[in-house]
């Protein structure tokens, strides 16, 4: 292996270490029928997605336990708190998600590297028990969550939390997500390099592959 200056690694976690499993349509149809609303997988997925970008523009949003009913009611089209306590719960444990399948293997570099390794991500209070149940939780040295410190990526406070409990300087340590704004923009914006993932091959010079980001660190010796 290589040496490099590195000396932490930092993770996002939805879309870069998890999925909804098997979709968030298809668990937002599954439980809506339990609430008698017959809705289809394909119609829910799309509502989803227009309710998350309608409403993410709150500084705090994937942080409250609020803004998800909102997204929730916004995508079933009405009102119902019986159905969006069920979706929240079952989003709070391992059988609605999947690692994908180059996560384990990356982590275990990362430890076999000696490097701190690390979560910085947007999520609610739900996420660290969401990690305990997916075995995941055991790879990290720390884990910085958005509702714990107030502020979601790409704001500045949560990247020097994360780099606090680290004890490492901004330019010795690199973060690893799907979004170019919050995971790549606001680790650069707080001193650290930030490498963007996309796993469906948009971008040329996006990882495809989790695995890839030791070639990325590797090179920059």
């Amino acid at each position: 292996m290589k040496s490099t200056g590195v000396r932490a690694i930092f993770f996002d976690v939805g879309g870069t270490l998890i999925q909804p499993w098997p979709s968030v349509g298809e668990i937002y149809a599954t439980v809506a029928r339990r609430h008698s609303l017959f809705v289809e997988p394909a119609d829910m997925e799309s509502a989803f997605r227009e309710s998350w970008a309608v409403l993410k523009n709150h500084p705090l949003t994937v942080s409250r336990k609020e803004w998800w009913r909102d997204v929730v009611f916004r995508t079933l089209g009405q009102d119902n708190e019986p159905c969006f306590e069920e979706l929240y719960d079952i989003f709070a444990h391992f059988g609605a998600w999947k690692a994908y399948d180059d996560v384990e293997e990356t982590l275990r570099e990362a430890r076999a590297r000696n490097l701190h390794v690390g979560i910085i991500s947007n999520w609610d209070q739900r996420l660290r028990h969401l990690l305990l149940e997916m075995e995941l939780d055991q790879y990290f040295d720390s884990i910085t969550v958005s509702c714990e410190v107030g502020v979601e990526k790409p704001g500045h406070a949560i990247f020097h939390e994360a780099l606090l409990k680290a004890k490492v300087e901004p330019e010795q340590a690199v973060h690893v997500g799907d979004s170019e704004i919050a995971d790549v923009e606001g680790a650069v914006a707080a001193g650290m390099r930030g490498f963007l993932l996309k796993r469906a091959g948009q971008g040329n010079t996006a990882l495809r592959d989790l695995r890839d980001v030791w070639k990325r660190i590797d090179a920059a010796g």
